[in-house]
């Protein structure tokens, strides 16, 4: 049984040592929002947020995260209202929306180390994460937003 932080609230979990960070999250604690996109931290559907960095869920293993600080989406804001969040809606950032918690959970990453970037250290930041539909556009706008109206 080792201790973990998640989104504020200390839990004791059993898992083997080397279980990824992604499968404790989704199926020993219930949190599906972080997604499982491709298993090779490439896409990015897993990010969540380790001390505050954005970290691929699905390479992490638990023997490095125990004792640790995790957020996931659904620690973000549980009530939905981040300025992330919001922008994300008023921009219409999601087609599909399968990637859409970890473009946000890098976005809030970037934003919580540099409040008002400009639009290249956006795209730069935010290539690390994968959008099948494409929505690049929307994402970046909804990253500008939040950060007028954040």
């Amino acid at each position: 049984m080792a201790n973990l932080i998640v989104n504020g609230l200390n839990l004791d979990v059993e898992v083997e040592p080397d279980t990824p960070l992604l499968w404790v999250l989704r199926e020993h604690l219930g949190l599906t929002g972080t997604k499982f996109g491709c298993g090779v931290a490439s896409c990015g559907a897993c990010t969540v947020h380790l001390n505050g960095e954005a970290i691929y869920a699905c390479q992490t293993p638990f023997e490095a995260v125990v004792g640790q600080s995790i957020t996931t989406i659904e620690g973000l804001s549980p009530t939905g209202d981040h300025p992330l969040q919001k922008a994300w809606i008023a921009e219409q950032a999601p087609q599909c929306g399968y990637c859409q918690s970890g473009q946000i959970m890098r976005a809030a990453a970037l934003l919580a180390n540099n409040p008002n970037p400009s639009r290249d250290e956006i795209v730069d930041t935010m290539t690390a994460n994968l959008c099948r539909c494409g929505t690049y556009p929307r994402i970046v706008r909804a990253i500008e937003r939040a950060v007028k109206e954040g």
